[in-house]
């Protein structure tokens, strides 16, 4: 059976609620787990100490089961010193989309040719004075 760490959401319409759960990878988001090992609340402030709590021993004996963490999961487990999360790297997300970049060329070759208008425009000035 595969398991994972994740969160299973509770709480009402826009007040989300979060329980730190180990269950089956099959099983539905909401739907049944196997332990409730923690909580978490996105609306409380970020140094409140009830925003995240977890089980640290419940944790490790889950991933020494092999049970995977989700993304966020693992960012609260590298947060509680409990596992190690690997820095992600992506350099090709900042770089501009195929059509931005045909956008951008545009106005460069509409600015080009702005810029030597005027020159030529200035020039001819210039030297029929």
């Amino acid at each position: 059976m595969a398991l994972s760490i994740r969160l299973s959401r509770g709480g009402s319409k826009k007040r989300p609620y979060y329980r730190i759960v180990v269950a089956d990878a099959r099983s539905p988001r909401d739907g049944k787990f196997i332990e409730k090992i923690g909580n978490y609340n996105p609306l409380l402030a970020k140094d409140n100490e009830q925003r995240i709590v977890l089980d640290a021993e419940r944790a490790k004996h889950w991933l020494a089961n092999g049970a995977q963490p989700t993304d966020r999961v693992a960012r609260f487990l590298d947060q509680a010193g409990v596992r190690e999360r690997a820095a992600r790297n992506n350099p090709n997300k900042a770089k501009p989309g195929e059509k931005a970049t045909e956008r951008a060329e545009e106005r460069a070759e509409k600015l080009k040719a702005a810029q030597e208008a005027a020159a030529e425009a200035t020039g001819e000035t210039a030297t029929a004075e």
